[in-house]
């Protein structure tokens, strides 16, 4: 698979990393519906075998759940990949989620990482999201003391802005940003992607295939049938009149990818891909066969007619 280097830390990361979002399984408040962990650990077992280099997890990911799956399948590798985790998103007794991001919970969220994920050093420590916005300084400083320590690599953020980057970057250099990026959310094109490219910072984007929709494979039917727990019930581009707008975002699409024996995943993995500042998106996979599916969109170069012919689609579908 193709790499490219993240930002100043010298690592060089597939284009394309396995996302665990849906790993956490089911029963929390942004869950994807129930997961069977066996499974989820022969998924990434196979996109390791496929060439990724990195897998993205977060402490929240089914109230720490998720990062034992991953520790799961991290055991007994000759050569493990690298790990990329998140502070800030807690949860209480009740399994309420809570934003944290004090010194004293900080340094207990990466040791908690650290032991359900079985490692001694996280290679990309992230702040989930900004918030409480007043403590970001604090936290941040947290993180480049643990780096000083030893049991961080490199200290990155998630949904930060441009304004929040500045405030923190004084304290310790910010390796990499994670923003959400797809067709469909573009915000970081005006300012984001060019301060981190002007800053040296790594880009890793994630929800490219936009929890789904930008894959090919959901219908109305599909929809409906998703589990009563699965968050994206309550997503408001998964309902009317949203939805029957992106349904016919994707048939375009379709016509595109098909000229090219593709899928619309792989255009939509591409499409984010053809920036130069990004430096990978996270793909998230729930079976060994979706990231089989999907991985092919890491090596896909866009041609300008083709970027011409998505960029008159989106025009039409943002009317």
């Amino acid at each position: 698979m193709k790499t490219r280097p993240l930002g100043k830390t010298g690592l060089q990361l597939t284009t394309v990393g396995l996302g665990t979002w849906a790993m956490g399984g089911g029963d929390w408040a942004y869950s994807w519906g129930p997961q069977d962990d066996e499974q989820s650990i022969r998924t990434i077992h196979r996109a390791l075998d496929l060439g990724v280099n990195w897998i993205d997890t977060a402490a929240v990911y089914g109230l720490g759940h998720c990062e034992q799956v991953v520790g799961r399948a991290l055991r007994g590798l000759g050569q493990r990949p690298l790990i990329a985790t998140k502070c800030e998103r807690c949860w209480d007794e009740q399994g309420r989620i809570v934003t944290r991001l004090k010194k004293a919970s900080v340094r207990a969220e990466l040791e908690d990482s650290l032991r359900r994920l079985g490692v001694d050093t996280i290679d990309l420590y992230q702040i989930h999201w900004p918030q409480p916005d007043e403590d970001i300084e604090e936290a941040w400083g947290t993180i480049a003391e643990l780096i000083r320590e030893g049991k961080v690599r490199y200290g990155g953020v998630s949904n930060f802005n441009a304004a929040q980057l500045r405030r923190i970057q004084p304290l310790h250099p910010v390796s990499s940003l994670q923003p959400p990026y797809s067709m469909l959310v573009r915000g970081v094109e005006a300012e984001l992607l060019p301060y981190c490219a002007a800053q040296g910072i790594g880009v890793i984007v994630y929800s490219p295939m936009q929890k789904g929709l930008l894959t090919g494979k959901v219908t109305r039917e599909w929809v409906s049938n998703l589990p009563p727990d699965d968050h994206r019930r309550s997503d408001p581009e998964f309902h009317e009149p949203r939805l029957s707008a992106n349904l016919a975002l994707v048939e375009g699409l379709r016509e595109i990818a098909a000229r090219h024996g593709k899928t619309v995943a792989h255009l939509a993995i591409a499409w984010v891909l053809r920036r130069e500042e990004v430096t990978a998106a996270i793909v998230g996979a729930r079976h060994p066969g979706q990231i089989e599916q999907t991985i092919a969109g890491a090596d896909g170069d866009l041609a300008e007619e083709d970027v011409a012919a998505i960029e008159r689609l989106l025009q039409h579908h943002s009317r």
